[in-house]
């Protein structure tokens, strides 16, 4: 495998580290949301605000000690920071997505709303998804270049063990 497949790698456990948490927040968001709706006479977005709310939460206990153990460590007041500033901006996408469904377009019995809920969180979980690992969770650089050093040197060991195999004659 090449220096590329073993940063590929690394980006494919992500996303399903990401997933696994994104997933269990997923669930927490919808079941928090249809409780939250059934229980009481709250509006069908405020219901969300708070489902989405409680998600964020779950989620950042998930990403900052499962998705992103690994990462810097030493800002967590930055971080927290930005964490919720982009989950913010997530916020208002899921739900301003679920806002346009429900008071635009009247699609507000619960089957349409859980679908519109659903639709809104799959669109901020790609914003949250690149923000997270561009912003908050950012790589240690030292983790980082020791990775590159570390695939340099194995591409090299097995070039080397490929130079030195004697070659086969065909007759």
């Amino acid at each position: 495998m090449g220096h590329g497949s073993s940063g590929l790698r690394r980006v494919v456990r992500e996303v399903a580290k990401f997933g696994a948490v994104g997933g269990a927040g997923l669930l927490v968001n919808l079941a928090v949301f249809n409780l939250v709706r059934h229980l009481t006479d709250l509006p069908v977005v405020r219901a969300s605000v708070i489902a989405t709310v409680v998600a964020i939460v779950f989620n950042y206990i998930g990403f900052r000690y499962f998705t992103y153990r690994d990462r810097d460590k030493s800002g967590r007041t930055k971080e927290l920071t930005l964490f919720l500033l982009f989950s913010a901006v997530g916020l208002v996408i899921e739900n301003g997505i679920l806002y346009a469904a429900t008071y635009g377009f009247g699609w507000d019995s619960p089957l349409q709303s859980n679908i519109f809920k659903f639709l809104g969180i799959g669109i901020a979980t790609l914003f949250r998804f690149w923000s997270y690992r561009s912003w908050v969770f950012k790589t240690l650089p030292a983790r980082e270049a020791v990775a590159s050093a570390e695939s340099f040197l194995e591409e090299a060991e097995k070039a080397a063990a490929r130079k030195l195999r004697p070659r086969q004659r065909v007759l």
